[in-house]
């Protein structure tokens, strides 16, 4: 597998080298050789605007700055469409946190009875939609231009310390009351790692985690194994200098494209080679997804997720023995340690078995570092059919996922 995995990258160097050393060529080219094919495209107008209020619901956009200065964009939907039940300032807060390469639209994609945050404001519920740095809503920064290498510097370490605090703070002053939390993917991971470390727990009521990431070394998509073995994230930052991991830019997919060809795969559907077999989406769905997904990252955030598939541990970005003993004082990076999360806290984590990411066998390593929390504060579900997209773009979500979710959050109301 090493001989094999040093071969990939020696192809993909030189695929990518040229590839991305033609584009940069082009880029030299004068004004005069240009041909403007389309005009171009509107800046977005915020996610209330664009697909909430359209569905007849109330939403109001803030913006939160973290303590590293990074601008957020922030949905609030206070009611659902009736105004009928608990006035609004007096409903329970949910926080809704997406996954890696999305955004806030995540919990919008399906109609109105479908999707989870009109579902929780329909119920009662006071929802709050965050979108993660470098998404297309949260581009801004007090100093830093997104189309400059500092502004990607950063990893989920950075969301963990400065960006979940930030909103969480944010929703906590603003409603004066403890939240429920929902995350999805890397926002489980960033929420895990943060509760290992003692934050954010006096703020909030529960965490609902949907296909958990604590761990990642049994994941079975394959594209996401060679791409981790074969350390494509850190030739994309150290050898070719590209800062940002956005799969709508030509360079990304070309190494995404030459990942498929040098080893083999089919990856003619990425979006179920990444996720899994995903049972129950809706082509209306996947159009949307496709209109407004998938997101930017960082390279390095997608080094650090790479990272744990090699290592096999949880925890902060590895750097090497040098640098992380300027960073932490040690030859090792520091270490995550779920057990030290409190044990009242009240969770709930819902897997699939089709999954291939959040495999069974790493969320099994997750339950076993919780394995002396409250055994009345611990909900766990699993769903043989469901891949990492159904729990929430699935259309039978709502009766399988979502009604047990708003169930837990009333127990512990």
């Amino acid at each position: 597998m090493a001989r094999e995995c040093m071969r990939l990258v020696l192809l993909l160097i030189v695929h990518l080298g040229l590839t991305y050393g033609s584009r940069r060529a082009n880029l030299l080219r004068s004004h005069a050789d240009m041909v403007v094919v389309n005009p171009p495209a509107p800046e977005p107008s915020g996610l209330c605007e664009a697909v909430v209020t359209p569905h007849g619901y109330p939403c109001k956009e803030y913006e939160v700055t973290t303590g590293d200065g990074y601008i957020l964009s922030l949905q609030n939907i206070p009611r659902g469409r009736l105004q009928k039940g608990i006035e609004e300032g007096k409903r329970q807060p949910v926080l809704l946190q997406h996954g890696i390469l999305m955004d806030g639209m995540t919990w919008l994609l399906d109609n109105p009875d479908e999707s989870l945050g009109y579902i929780l404001a329909d119920s009662g519920f006071d929802v709050w939609i965050a979108n993660t740095r470098g998404t297309q809503y949260s581009l801004n920064h007090q100093y830093l231009d997104p189309k400059k290498k500092a502004y990607w510097a950063w990893s989920w370490d950075e969301l963990v310390e400065y960006e979940l605090p930030a909103i969480v703070g944010f929703v906590h002053t603003q409603t004066g009351q403890k939240i429920h939390y929902v995350g999805h993917s890397l926002g489980t991971l960033v929420a895990l790692a943060s509760f290992s470390e003692g934050r954010l727990v006096d703020m909030l009521k529960s965490a609902a985690f949907l296909c958990p990431i604590a761990y990642l070394s049994h994941m079975t998509t394959p594209i996401g194994q060679v791409a981790a073995k074969a350390f494509i994230g850190e030739i994309m930052s150290s050898l070719l200098g590209i800062p940002e991991f956005n799969p709508k830019e030509l360079v990304v997919a070309d190494i995404l494209t030459g990942l498929c060809k040098q080893s083999g795969f089919n990856c003619y559907d990425l979006f179920t080679s990444l996720t899994g077999k995903n049972c129950c989406l809706n082509s209306s769905t996947v159009e949307l997804f496709l209109k407004f997904e998938p997101q930017p990252t960082s390279t390095k955030n997608m080094v650090h997720l790479a990272q744990m598939v090699r290592n096999g541990i949880l925890t902060k970005f590895d750097y090497g023995p040098a640098m992380n003993m300027l960073h932490y004082a040690h030859f090792n990076p520091p270490v995550y340690n779920l057990s030290h999360i409190p044990n009242d806290l009240p969770l709930f984590l819902g897997y699939g078995g089709q999954d291939a990411l959040s495999v069974v066998p790493d969320v099994q390593l997750l339950l076993d570092s919780l394995k002396f929390h409250d055994v009345d504060k611990l909900s766990i579900q699993f769903v043989e059919d469901f891949a990492h997209a159904d729990f929430v773009m699935g259309v039978t979500a709502k009766s399988i996922v979502y009604d047990a979710i708003i169930a837990f959050f009333n127990r512990h109301y």
